[in-house]
């Protein structure tokens, strides 16, 4: 494992760095304003201490990498503008925004010209090969693995053998997660998926289906809550205000503690995340990254959504290195060897067919009379098929 080096000069909004003529350039075509920055720059920050950390080294292929970025205001038609723009600073690998909506008009750019893209922490298949192309990659852990970690970890660990299954249909991700789950919980030795629902993120009551689930012959033993903040945390405070003691599951988009107060005492609700944020994962090296992300920010991170920005950066050197080349052809053949590949946060993997991860080590954390705290780590028995993702 590489150690954390990280520059104090580093801060949140930090203008970039002079480059140099023989500098590697790196294009951040990214959300600093808009709803998307609250998930572009925790993210695109870890990317940064990374970059940091290999200059520190020695650089890149003999070279110390520098970065230009431009503001994507979360606004699809100026994604675009930013991944042009970015190309025209020089820009020789281009990082886009954590969604897949956001981040494609910026990457669709970078593929045209040859060069590898990284989304910051899409969960979405169509970020890389399905949806951008053969040179485009996903820092993150797709959705259908989230659902499918939850599905057989609550299985094993705490004996689930009904499941119920809430999907908020807003957005892709949360699809994704009720996709894992549902290919996951009827494999299990016992399992039935005794109802599923559906409801939308803003609906201000979720009464109609508490009483479906409150009709069934017996309460579930989970809850599979597919859905992100605000809309899961009235979800789950109107679930409990019902009297429903089932263990709820969630993916890690709900993630962090700053959404608990809107559910006071809540316990029996679990995620599954990249790395904990609160100080107890048991890599040493994941909390040596909060350490250093507190000094560069000036706070730890506020979720796992941070981590996926480092990774990327340091999965991309690797290949760098390895295939002697800034080309995004090359680069990308020595991603797509990436079998098991280390990283502070776990094992990385790409191939031919998929540049994502369908499977991964998560840790499991369980919020428990309002505190979260990792409880577990579980790393699914088989990845997702990609069939199965394409569905």
């Amino acid at each position: 494992m590489h150690r954390l080096l990280i520059a104090s000069t580093l801060a949140l909004g930090a203008a970039a760095p002079a480059i140099a003529a023989d500098d590697i350039t790196i294009g951040f075509a990214i959300a600093t304003s808009g709803w998307m920055e609250a998930y572009d720059t925790p993210a695109a920050t870890a990317a940064k201490i990374r970059i940091d950390e290999i200059n520190a080294n020695g650089g890149l292929l003999g070279r110390q990498i520098a970065w230009v970025e431009a503001d994507t205001k979360t606004d699809r038609a100026q994604s675009a503008k930013a991944g042009l723009q970015v190309l025209d600073e020089g820009a020789d690998m281009m990082v886009v925004s954590c969604d897949y909506d956001f981040g494609a008009p910026a990457a669709l750019a970078a593929e045209s010209a040859g060069i590898n893209s990284f989304f910051l922490c899409a969960e979405d298949v169509k970020a890389g090969i399905q949806g951008v192309g053969p040179n485009s990659f996903s820092g993150s852990v797709l959705a259908a693995v989230q659902g499918a970690t939850m599905a057989e970890w609550s299985h094993v660990r705490r004996e689930a053998r009904t499941g119920y299954v809430l999907l908020d249909t807003t957005i892709e991700y949360n699809k994704g997660i009720c996709t894992g789950f549902d290919w996951m919980f009827p494999q299990l030795d016992g399992t039935e998926i005794v109802g599923r629902d559906t409801f939308k993120n803003d609906d201000a009551s979720i009464a109609s289906q508490i009483t479906r689930i409150k009709a069934l012959p017996e309460e579930p033993d989970v809850i599979m809550l597919c859905s992100y903040i605000p809309g899961a945390a009235s979800a789950v405070r109107q679930i409990r205000a019902a009297g429903i003691t089932s263990l709820i599951l969630n993916g890690s988009a709900v993630d962090g503690s700053y959404w608990l107060d809107a559910t006071p005492g809540l316990s029996g609700f679990v995620v599954p995340v990249q790395g904990s944020i609160y100080g107890d994962d048991p890599r040493p090296e994941v909390e040596a990254f909060n350490v250093a992300y507190e000094k560069a920010s000036g706070s730890r991170p506020a979720s796992q959504y941070a981590y996926p920005g480092y990774i990327l950066i340091d999965l991309w050197a690797k290949a760098v290195e390895r295939a002697g080349s800034l080309d995004g052809a090359a680069v990308t053949a020595e991603l797509e060897k990436m079998k098991g590949e280390a990283t502070a946060f776990g094992a990385r993997s790409f191939s031919g067919e998929l540049h994502h991860q369908n499977s991964a080590e998560m840790q499991i954390v369980e919020i428990s009379d309002g505190k979260p705290a990792v409880v577990d780590s579980w790393t699914i028995s088989e990845p997702v098929p990609l069939q199965q993702l394409l569905n």
